[in-house]
């Protein structure tokens, strides 16, 4: 299978897998095809985002005509972005925005530069660097790493754990990481 091919077939798959889990992951009840609407156009209105970066990750729940938002952003803007977006949608009255901004520090800038290396570069891992939207989100906190999104075996999703264990200068690293199967 070419590299081009199996990345397709990842990202299909990802998408899929949070289509058909769009409910359990955002926390929407399920019981009105309009709170099924609304949590499409946010997470629409989440993926378009133009400064949204491997960096941010940004989830969301649907309850009725309310919407939380949850995650982190490197940049303000961004969180000021999405909210504004997700307050435009019809039907959505309420936005209970508790995104983090993430402090500006430049010891966590060169760990996620470490860390995109370290990860995205990494020949057995660099089928996950091909899409625009990257599937693996590097969350860095004061030293501290949570690893987001979606991998296509547990022994990516083990290398991936490594990879991040080696840099220098990270605390801990969460590993949030989900295996989806092609």
């Amino acid at each position: 299978m070419s590299r081009k091919l199996a990345a397709s077939v990842l990202i299909l798959a990802a998408s899929l897998v949070a289509a058909l889990s769009l409910r359990a992951q955002n926390g929407t009840s399920g019981n009105s095809r309009e709170e099924l609407r609304i949590a499409k156009q946010v997470r629409h209105e989440i993926v378009i985002e133009p400064y949204l970066n491997v960096f941010d990750s940004v989830n969301f729940n649907v309850d009725g005509p309310n919407v939380t938002l949850t995650g982190a952003v490197t940049q303000p803007t961004v969180k000021n972005d999405i909210v504004k977006s997700v307050k435009r949608i019809e039907g959505v009255q309420h936005v209970d925005d508790q995104i983090k901004v993430l402090p500006p520090s430049p010891a966590d800038q060169r760990i996620r530069r470490a860390l995109f290396r370290s990860i995205y570069r990494y020949p057995p891992l660099q089928k996950y660097a091909g899409p625009v939207v990257k599937p693996i989100q590097i969350i860095v906190d004061s030293g501290h790493v949570t690893l987001e999104g979606v991998v296509d075996s547990e022994s990516d999703k083990n290398l991936v754990q490594l990879r991040a264990n080696s840099v220098p200068g990270i605390f801990s690293v969460t590993d949030n990481l989900q295996v989806v199967k092609p």
